[in-house]
């Protein structure tokens, strides 16, 4: 059983916190937030025996052996290097960092430590995803495939009040690509591949972020298309597209069904298998498998998709002007 602790206070924390508890393998032994009132209250909700305030005590303390970091986007790195050097094993919430060189950086610190640097992303985790990735031959030559996640968020209501939540800010490397894009890109990273190619076309909010967008990855004799908002909804499905078949799934997180239809005989063959509701419970037993097995190989090809994943956020923010206040 692998002791941990978690800096962040918000929902996201705490399904990580059940998700943990559900995998058997990892125990929550501590937990951090500015103020003591919150740190403390979240100790007492789910049995912690303890909590910080300060971020390098926390680091230092012998009690955990890993961290859970769900903080806001720009303070992932500097608070994951406080860590790393204090040889704690990191789990960060996506997007993991703001920029490959700060990715390159983390890596490096994590090796000379002896230590492991994972991003928390659910849906590369799920049993389903590998019964696509392993019936993916079924479509025969891909043709085409549309991704969306496309989510309004009550936050930008606020936003439309003259606010300027975490996630629509630039000083905290927000936007929708990097909160809901990473999503379906790790869908198309994890199949296909890095693309040869890609372009992103996005809805510029006044903060300098995207509040939505279309990004375009080019394959192949294939396009992958991805749509990400937080400031529209949307209802379809993710397809992907081939000359024997098509693949249609319900979500692209936390791919909840997967559906192959025949192009020839139109019928259709439903392929997913029910998953755990708190689907987060599969990136807890992966990653602390790795861990405690040593399981070399499967962290390089983790690495490798958060690798190709950053440069492609990067690249495309790069296109378009959108600069996070960590990088002036």
């Amino acid at each position: 059983m692998i002791k941990f602790g978690t800096v962040g206070t918000g929902w996201i924390t705490e399904s990580f916190i059940e998700a943990a508890r559900l995998s058997k393998q990892l125990q929550l032994v501590g937990v951090y937030s500015r103020t003591a009132d919150k740190a403390k209250e979240l100790a007492n909700t789910y049995n912690a025996p303890y909590y910080f305030t300060d971020l390098e005590e926390m680091a230092k303390s012998e009690e955990i052996q890993a961290v859970y970091i769900a903080s806001p986007n720009s303070l992932h790195f500097q608070q994951a290097i406080t860590f790393l050097k204090n040889n704690k094993h990191v789990i960060c919430e996506k997007p993991i960092f703001s920029n490959p060189g700060e990715l390159e950086e983390a890596y490096r610190t994590a090796e000379e430590n002896g230590v492991y640097l994972f991003e928390a992303i659910r849906n590369i985790h799920t049993p389903n995803f590998q019964i696509l990735k392993e019936n993916l031959y079924k479509a025969g030559k891909l043709r085409s495939t549309i991704l969306p996640y496309v989510q309004y968020s009550s936050r930008y209501d606020l936003f439309l009040q003259g606010e300027e939540p975490n996630i629509f800010s630039a000083a905290y490397s927000g936007g929708a690509l990097v909160d809901l894009g990473v999503y379906p890109l790790y869908l198309a990273v994890g199949l296909f591949g890095e693309p040869k190619k890609v372009t992103y076309f996005p809805v510029i909010l006044r903060s300098g972020v995207d509040g939505g967008g279309t990004l375009v990855l080019e394959y192949d004799g294939f396009v992958s298309t991805i749509l990400c908002s937080k400031i529209s909804h949307s209802i379809i499905p993710c397809e992907i597209h081939g000359e024997k078949g098509s693949f249609v799934l319900e979500d692209a997180a936390p791919i909840s069904e997967i559906q192959f239809v025949d192009s020839h005989t139109k019928e259709s063959e439903i392929l997913s298998v029910e998953q755990e509701e708190q689907n987060m419970v599969y990136e807890c037993i992966n990653i602390a498998g790795i861990i405690e097995t040593d399981n070399v190989n499967e962290y390089e090809k983790l690495k490798n998709w958060s690798k190709i994943v950053l440069r492609i956020t990067e690249e495309v923010r790069k296109q378009n002007n959108i600069v996070f206040a960590v990088e002036k």
